[in-house]
């Protein structure tokens, strides 16, 4: 078992940490996650960060490793989640995997070697006094006429993520794009089992999605985006607060909408990521799929179905 890793994906409320702490439960596991989300400090309850309750006594990993205004990248999670699976695996215990940002995921999987550009501070300066006095759009246009593809990628209100993309085409003559397809893909150093959830009633996933937005409301989530704001954890623009569940509370705190309509269209961009999630995941041929539709009336069941999976994968 020295190089063997479990890895659990699926859409947002299809039943992941349940599932993944009740697994490393029986198998002596710890979890490494792979949400871009979780990563972050002090954003818990628009992420559905699992408390300390609902992990169980499980060793958890790769959350709350970053502030909301830090930079970070598919190169950063993919050194740092080898350095948990390689900390978990010396302790003798199994590295589950799990989470739903299918880049994540699908980088480790592959174990992509990503290529450094070096850093030019002057050059960084100088971008950063254009967005100051021009505003982020002009950076946006510079960007656009040296890379188009991520200049559509990268939102408006990632100044810090332009800068870089301008950076590297300035310091390595390649563009952002060209430098990701250079990505190396080597041969990992474990073998996988990979395990997907999904519902064969896609009702029922977004009923569960729906249920979730509105325990978060009960459990908060107005007040922890509002102590983000008035302390200066996050500002408006950043990064951060362009994730589903805490962008939507923008216009409100502005007085453009009300809160019910916020709510609304959590539940609406949620539903819409889960299909996105789902379309990334299903192309990803090594994913062996299980229907979790039951999860709330036979989750033992289910659990005995994925627990069968897992002791074969082991065994070899």
């Amino acid at each position: 078992m020295n190089n063997k890793v479990v890895v659990l994906v699926g859409p947002t409320a299809s039943g992941k940490t349940k599932i993944s702490v009740e697994l490393a439960k029986q198998f002596n596991g710890s979890i490494v996650s792979a949400d871009s989300m979780q990563i972050y400090r002090h954003m818990d309850i628009g992420t559905a960060k699992p408390t300390q309750a609902e992990r169980g006594g499980i060793p958890h990993y790769m959350m709350d490793v970053i502030s909301a205004n830090e930079d970070f990248s598919v190169a950063d999670y993919v050194r740092m989640a080898d350095d948990c699976v390689r900390e978990i695996l010396s302790c003798g215990r199994l590295p589950f995997l799990v989470g739903g940002t299918g880049l994540y995921v699908s980088s480790f999987l592959d174990h992509l070697q990503f290529t450094q550009a070096e850093k030019d501070e002057h050059y960084r300066a100088f971008l950063n006094q254009i967005a100051s006095e021009h505003g982020a759009n002009v950076l946006k246009q510079l960007l656009d006429s040296v890379d188009a593809e991520a200049a559509e990628k990268i939102h408006v209100n990632n100044v810090k993520r332009l800068i870089r993309a301008l950076e590297i085409y300035k310091t390595s003559g390649l563009t952002m794009t060209e430098q990701n397809l250079q990505s190396r893909q080597t041969v990992s150093p474990y073998t996988f089992c990979v395990i997907g959830l999904y519902y064969l009633d896609r009702a029922q996933l977004y009923e569960r999605i729906d249920r979730r937005v509105d325990e978060m409301f009960e459990a908060g989530l107005e007040q922890e985006v509002r102590a983000l704001l008035h302390d200066g954890i996050v500002t408006p623009d950043c990064n951060a607060m362009q994730a589903i569940g805490y962008k939507q509370f923008l216009p409100y705190l502005r007085g453009e909408c009300d809160l019910a309509e916020v709510r609304e269209r959590i539940k609406t961009e949620s539903r819409h990521y889960a299909k996105r999630q789902l379309t990334w995941l299903r192309r990803d041929e090594r994913i062996q799929w299980f229907a979790v539709d039951d999860i709330e009336t036979d989750f033992y069941g289910l659990i005995n179905k994925i627990v069968k999976t897992i002791e074969n994968f082991i065994k070899v």
